[in-house]
């Protein structure tokens, strides 16, 4: 079976963080969204905004840092997990994330990150603008390659347009 992947496109989110509160309900069964696993940042400056969450490397800096081994991957699903009974919650996995992937719950006193909700991530099915999606490994050279031609072709049309023709 092949795994799944998530997929980020900043450039179709719009910031309406519905992913972040599909996220909190489904893990804190409340809209939370300090609690959620993805959380949206927004760049005033550009006017752009970025889904940040664990994107369960191939070979996650987390998973190494770790000096209890805390971590592990999921076989079904391919999620980097992380077993809160072995954690000691020395904050290293944060520091060494990349992609800003795991939090701390002060409540808990807990990491957290993204666990693909068990194969069926609800910030995937929730995203109104596609910005977020769970595809097969596979396809995601695809989905790049059409979003290149798409924005070639725009820009083509733009040309055309600006010479009149």
């Amino acid at each position: 079976m092949t795994q799944k992947v998530l997929v980020v496109n900043s450039e179709l989110c719009v910031g309406c963080r519905v992913c972040e509160l599909a996220c909190s309900t489904r893990h804190e069964h409340s809209f939370h969204p300090a609690k959620s696993r993805v959380h949206v940042v927004r760049w005033d400056g550009m006017g752009v905004d970025v889904p940040r969450l664990c994107l369960h490397c191939d070979k996650p800096p987390c998973m190494k840092v770790c000096p209890v081994e805390a971590f592990h991957r999921d076989e079904k699903t391919g999620a980097v997990l992380i077993n809160h009974d072995v954690c000691i919650g020395c904050r290293l996995c944060v520091n060494e994330c990349p992609f800003g992937g795991i939090s701390v719950d002060q409540d808990k006193g807990i990491m957290i990150k993204c666990d693909l909700c068990g194969g069926d991530p609800q910030c995937v099915k929730y995203c109104p603008t596609k910005a977020l999606q769970f595809v097969k490994a596979d396809q995601v050279a695809w989905l790049k390659r059409r979003s290149g031609a798409e924005k070639i072709a725009k820009l083509v049309k733009q040309v055309v347009i600006m010479e009149g023709g």
